[in-house]
């Protein structure tokens, strides 16, 4: 990974780990997709930390008092955001995962289903924003899950076994971080 790579995916969470606990695969995945629920559910609330320090000092050294009360205004929605369990942001239903596969990852049969069912899990736990239609059919799914939702950009990473994932919640009016 380059530096570049490095910081344009910094201040996107990540999930890492090796496989998960012995057992059937169903059962496996069926952990990972809880994890994966749970997990996306919290960076829908919660920034990461160093976008948290970095609008702290960035609201410290603010003179103009409209732009101090803008700040004031987003650390409140964060503490809201985080005592409510809901969303910093309404917009948040258009799910990206960034997925690096090791070639020796035990669970890579059902993987994309089981990221799909953690991402209609963190739907209903968040809750999430029902973003996903199926265009030809004009109709809303509910749990931002369809044809090509969650979008899932594969990569796989030869001789490893385990799993890294970046979980990107977009809204409707774009499409990549930064």
């Amino acid at each position: 990974m380059t530096t570049a790579d490095t910081a344009a995916t910094a201040a996107i969470p990540t999930l890492s780990a090796t496989a998960p606990s012995a057992g059937p695969p169903t059962a496996a995945l069926a952990e990972l997709a809880d994890v994966v629920a749970r997990f996306t559910a919290l960076v829908s609330r919660r920034l990461p930390d160093d976008v948290t320090a970095r609008l702290k000092a960035l609201a410290e050294e603010e003179t103009n008092p409209m732009a101090m009360m803008i700040y004031r205004t987003m650390q409140r929605n964060q503490e809201l955001a985080e005592k409510l369990k809901r969303p910093s942001c309404q917009d948040t239903g258009l799910v990206q995962i960034f997925a690096t596969v090791g070639s020796h990852f035990p669970h890579t049969d059902g993987l994309a289903e089981a990221l799909k069912a953690a991402i209609a899990q963190a739907t209903r736990l968040a809750p999430l924003r029902h973003n996903t239609v199926e265009t030809f059919d004009e109709f809303n799914t509910g749990t931002n899950v369809g044809t090509k939702s969650p979008w899932i950009y594969w990569d796989v990473a030869e001789g490893r076994d385990d799993l890294a994932l970046h979980v990107y919640l977009a809204g409707g009016g774009c499409s990549l971080p930064g």
